[in-house]
C-alpha cells in the first residue's frame, strides 16, 4: 500500500509531538508539502525538501532529506523550518513573527 499524505501526516504530527514541536496547524499547506515530499520520494528514492532543488544524487542531498538537517537551527532561530512544515508552538500560537526562513544550505555544484 502506498503511503498517502494523510497517512503520512498522522505519522509526522505524532514525530513532531515526540521531539516538542509540532507541524504548521495550516493543515492544507502541510499537506502540499508533504504531497512534494512523496513526490520526491518517487522521483529520487528518497523524500527530499521539495522547498528546495535536489540534485538527485542522495549523497549530495543528505542534508535535505525530510527532516532536514536545518530543520532544529531554523525552529530555534526563527520560529519554523525552511518550508515552515516544522515549527514551534510558539509559531502556531502566532506569538513570535512568521518572517522568511533564511536559506542555510551552502550553494552545491
Amino acid at each position: 500500500m502506498a503511503v498517502t499524505a494523510d497517512h503520512l501526516y498522522d505519522i509526522l504530527s505524532k514525530y513532531a509531538d515526540s521531539l516538542g514541536i509540532q507541524l504548521n496547524n495550516d493543515k492544507e499547506f502541510v499537506l502540499d508539502i508533504l504531497d512534494g515530499l512523496l513526490k520526491n520520494e518517487e522521483r529520487y528514492g528518497y523524500r527530499s525538501c521539495p522547498c528546495r532543488l535536489a540534485s538527485g544524487l542522495k549523497e549530495r542531498d543528505e542534508d535535505i532529506i525530510c527532516p532536514c538537517r536545518y530543520r532544529d537551527d531554523d525552529i530555534r532561530d526563527f520560529g519554523s523550518c525552511y518550508c515552515s512544515l516544522y515549527v514551534s508552538a510558539a509559531w502556531n500560537n502566532n506569538t513570535v513573527p512568521h518572517g522568511v526562513v533564511p536559506e542555510r544550505r551552502t550553494q552545491r555544484r
